[in-house]
C-alpha cells in the first residue's frame, strides 16, 4: 500500500470513528430528563456535547500526549476572548495561582517580591489563593469582604498599607466582579502588583473590561464546575512579555528556553548551543539552561481539544448564567426579610458562577436548617469556600498580618452558601428550586 492510499485509509477511517463518538453521545451521554423530587440539581457540572468527545478523541489519535497544537490555538482563542495578550495554560487553576505568585519572586524582575513582602488578601476566600503567597515565604495581609458581593471590601485597602507591602492578590468571588477600578488606582498609586484570581469569573466584565485583562498577571480555572471545562486545567495570563517568559519558566521546570521546538531543531533563535554556564568552557544546550527553580504543569493537547469546543460555547454558557441567576433572583427577592441575596457594583456585568445566599441572623432558622432542607429535596448547596481561611486547620498556624476587623468574614462563616446557576440548569429545574424555597418559608419563615 502506498503513502497515499495509507493516508486516505486513515483519513476514512477518522471520519468512520468520529462519527460513532456522535453515535456514542446520543446512547451515553444525551442528558437525561429532569424528575422533580428524584433527580438531583447539581450547584455546577459539565455542559458538553458530541463535539467535545470528538475533539478528545481525534486529540487521541493524533497522540499528541503532552502541550502541541491545540494547546496553542486554546491559549490564543482565551486571549482573544479576555483582551490579553499572552496567555500560558497550566494543569489547574491552582497551579495559575501558584505560578503567578511565583513569577513576582522571580530575580529577573527589576523589583521582585522578597521573603516577607505582604501581599493583600481577602480572608473570604478559596485556600489556593492565599497557599501561593505562604508557598513563597511571602506574608498574607487579610482584610475584610462585604457580605453580598462577599468580594475583597476595596475601601479597607488604604488600612492593610505598611511599608512592606508589595502586591495584592484579588479574587473574583463566584464570578462578582471586584471594583478594579479603585483596585488598580490603588496598587498604580503605591507601586503594588496586582494579580486577578479569575477562576470563577470567566466571562464576567466590569466597566466594560474583561475580569482578568486588569492586573499584572490573572488566573483562570477550567475545573468541571467553572464556566468552560477541559477536566483539570487552567491559565495564567499577562500583557507583561518579561511576565509572561518568567511565569513559562517557571511551568516548564524553571527552564530558560520558551521557544517553539517544534518550528526548528534549534528553536525560534536558532542559538540553541550558544549559551554560557561560567567555568565550563564551551557553549551549553538551552533547553537545559535552568534559570527559575520550577515545576511541570503543562496542560496537555487531550485538555485543549475539550476546551476548544467549550471556548465555542462559551458566550451561550455566559447568558445561560445570566439568565438562570435573573431567574433564582426575581423568585427569591420576597424572601429578603431572612436572605442577603447577591450585590454587585453598577459598573460589574457578571458571568455568575453561582448564586449566594447569606441568612440574617434575625431569620428564626439557620443556615443549616435552610441547607439540610435544600438537600433532603435533593437540591446540591455549597459552603462559600473556606468561609474565613484562617479558621480552617491548614491556615491557622500561618505566619500573616490582619490588618482589619473581620465581622463580614465571620458572617461568611457563620451563614453564606450558594446554588447553582450553571448552564445546565433549565426552567424545570430552576421553578423547584423556587418550589421548595417556598415550601420551606411556608414552615420556617415565620
Amino acid at each position: 500500500m502506498s503513502d497515499e492510499q495509507s493516508t486516505a485509509q486513515a483519513e476514512a477511517l477518522r471520519r468512520e470513528i468520529l462519527a460513532k463518538v456522535a453515535e456514542y453521545y446520543d446512547v451515553a451521554h444525551r442528558p437525561a430528563t429532569f424528575t422533580p423530587g428524584e433527580t438531583f440539581v447539581n450547584y455546577g457540572g459539565r455542559v458538553y456535547d458530541e463535539r467535545e468527545l470528538q475533539s478528545a478523541v481525534e486529540a487521541v489519535l493524533d497522540f499528541w500526549l503532552t502541550d502541541g497544537p491545540r494547546v496553542e490555538a486554546f491559549s490564543a482563542r482565551l486571549g482573544q476572548y479576555v483582551g490579553l495578550k499572552r496567555v500560558l495554560t497550566v494543569n489547574s487553576g491552582s497551579s495559575a495561582n501558584l505560578v503567578a505568585m511565583t513569577t513576582l519572586r522571580s530575580r529577573q524582575l527589576d523589583r521582585p517580591l522578597k521573603p516577607g513582602d505582604e501581599v493583600i488578601t481577602p480572608a473570604a476566600t478559596f485556600p489556593t489563593t492565599v497557599a501561593p503567597i505562604v508557598q513563597n515565604q511571602l506574608m498574607p495581609v487579610f482584610i475584610d469582604c462585604k457580605v453580598g458581593t462577599y468580594n475583597i471590601d476595596v475601601d479597607l485597602l488604604e488600612a492593610a498599607l505598611s511599608e512592606k507591602t508589595r502586591a495584592i492578590f484579588v479574587p473574583h468571588i463566584l464570578g462578582n466582579p471586584v471594583e478594579m477600578d479603585r483596585v488598580m488606582e490603588f496598587a498604580e498609586t503605591h507601586n503594588l502588583y496586582v494579580i486577578e484570581d479569575t477562576c470563577d469569573a470567566l466571562g464576567s466584565r466590569y466597566d466594560g473590561v474583561s475580569c482578568g485583562a486588569f492586573g499584572h498577571l490573572s488566573t483562570f480555572s477550567f475545573y468541571p464546575a467553572h464556566h468552560i471545562t477541559t477536566g483539570e486545567g487552567g491559565a495564567v495570563g499577562t500583557n507583561d512579555k518579561q511576565l509572561y517568559h518568567i511565569a513559562h519558566s517557571i511551568r516548564d521546570w524553571g527552564r530558560d528556553c520558551w521557544c517553539d521546538h517544534k518550528s526548528h531543531r534549534d528553536g525560534e533563535c536558532r542559538k540553541r548551543f550558544d549559551w554560557e554556564i561560567p567555568g565550563l568552557g564551551e557553549p551549553y544546550d538551552h533547553r537545559y539552561y535552568f534559570t527559575e527553580i520550577g515545576y511541570n504543569l503543562k496542560m496537555t493537547d487531550i485538555q485543549a481539544a475539550i476546551g476548544l469546543p467549550q471556548l465555542d460555547k462559551l458566550p451561550d454558557f455566559v447568558a445561560a448564567r445570566r439568565r438562570n441567576f435573573k431567574v433564582l433572583y426575581e423568585g427569591l427577592s420576597r424572601y429578603a426579610d431572612y436572605l442577603v441575596l447577591p450585590v454587585w457594583s453598577p459598573k460589574a456585568d457578571p458571568a455568575w458562577f453561582a448564586f449566594t445566599i447569606a441568612v440574617r441572623e434575625s431569620a428564626p432558622f439557620t443556615r443549616r436548617d435552610l441547607n439540610d432542607f435544600l438537600r433532603e429535596h435533593k437540591i446540591e448547596t455549597r459552603y462559600l469556600f473556606a468561609g474565613n481561611i484562617l479558621h480552617q486547620p491548614g491556615y491557622r498556624d500561618i505566619p500573616r498580618r490582619v490588618a482589619t476587623p473581620l465581622p463580614e468574614t465571620e458572617r461568611v462563616l457563620k451563614s453564606a452558601f450558594f446554588i447553582g446557576v450553571y448552564p445546565g440548569m433549565d426552567n424545570a429545574r430552576l421553578a423547584y428550586i423556587l418550589q421548595i424555597f417556598e415550601d420551606f418559608f411556608k414552615t420556617r419563615g415565620r
